[in-house]
């Protein structure tokens, strides 16, 4: 038997019969992974990138799509080590990216990892004992995601959503799915444009297609970095994928990929007392009335995101701004994404002369 033969890596034998062998583990560590898996990391430039390249370790081919935009000749090369195949998907998303690498890889599982996470040591073997005996039903494996957390204080809003992740189902931080599943779906829909809810779609359409998804034993560390003061509002824009997954998926799409009930209507209603105020400027009774009504619903959500963190005079300051800032640039999101989900449709309709409008 070769190191590179399916017999070597289990996928000859039975799930039951792969288990009942004693030296399972000894066996995954005596060969390479080169031929089970890729790994596939979309990337927008991050120097995180070498960290996360240099803990995979040697074994598996390693494809890194540079999804920055702009034409190649004006980009400087990223510094990856020799041996890693670099492809371009230009700057169409992450969801464009992972598509471009797994499609120029030839092995029947291809690990995603995120640009900015940490393999545990050993991964790669450790990804290998995850794969080799999974029954062909099994359409996916994701790694255990470990959020390192600051001691000594309470973790900051942006900590807290960090540390988040570690509990979120299917996300591609790490999460290896079979080929087969993913030609089944046609891969990454790639109207998912930026790094939200493309995950958990795809997620959706493999166990759709009859695959079950599963968690690995291997583990992954997503340290915990500053994007800035208004990373907070930024991340709103995930409201606008919000709105394709409700249309691809229905109303009830957040407790599918065990999802917790957003805020939008919270913040639709903040956001229109505010306008009403500023819309009865004139009728001072009205307008005070509507304005308690926001400055009430804004100081309620701000608390909501002070009260747990350190309270230091610089979270205060960061919570109180972006907890104002954040309700109306939500709405318009989500807004913009039922435009988005609308006009698909109208181009649809139009291309094929029937469609749900």
């Amino acid at each position: 038997m070769t190191a590179n033969s399916p017999a070597a890596y289990g996928l000859a034998t039975s799930g039951a019969a792969a288990r009942s062998r004693p030296d399972l583990a000894s066996q995954v560590r005596e060969f390479t992974p080169a031929g089970l898996f890729t790994v596939v990391i979309p990337t927008v430039g991050r120097p995180s990138l070498a960290a996360t390249i240099a803990a995979i370790g040697a074994g598996p081919e390693i494809v890194v799509v540079d999804d920055r935009p702009g034409h190649s000749s004006g980009l400087s090369p990223l510094a990856v080590p020799e041996g890693v195949r670099v492809l371009r998907s230009g700057g169409r998303g992450p969801a464009a990216a992972r598509n471009a690498g797994w499609r120029a890889a030839t092995t029947p599982w291809i690990a995603f990892l995120d640009d900015d996470v940490v393999p545990g040591p050993g991964w790669a073997e450790a990804v290998m004992a995850d794969l080799a005996s999974l029954p062909e039903q099994v359409g996916g494996s994701q790694g255990r995601l470990e959020v390192p957390l600051p001691a000594g204080r309470r973790p900051t809003d942006a900590e807290r959503n960090t540390a988040g992740l570690a509990g979120a189902q299917w996300i591609t931080a790490d999460m290896a799915y079979r080929r087969t599943a993913l030609e089944a779906t046609g891969g990454f829909d790639e109207r998912f444009t930026g790094a939200y809810r493309e995950d958990g779609d795809l997620a959706l359409r493999v166990e759709r297609e009859g695959f079950s998804l599963v968690r690995g034993r291997r583990v992954t560390r997503h340290p915990v970095r500053d994007d800035g003061f208004w990373s907070s509002v930024r991340f709103q824009r995930g409201n606008a994928a919000d709105a394709l997954m409700r249309d691809l998926h229905g109303p009830g799409w957040r407790a599918l990929i065990g999802g917790h009930p957003g805020r939008l209507r919270r913040h639709a209603l903040t956001t229109a007392t505010g306008l009403l105020a500023i819309a009865l400027s004139r009728r001072r009774a009205a307008a005070g009335a509507a304005g308690l009504v926001w400055l009430g619903l804004t100081a309620e959500f701000a608390w909501a995101r002070i009260a747990p963190g350190p309270r230091t005079p610089e979270e205060v300051a960061r919570m109180a701004v972006t907890s104002i800032v954040i309700p109306p640039v939500a709405c318009a999101q989500r807004l913009r994404g039922e435009a988005r989900v609308l006009a698909d449709r109208f181009r649809s309709h139009a291309s094929t002369g029937r469609g749900r409008l």
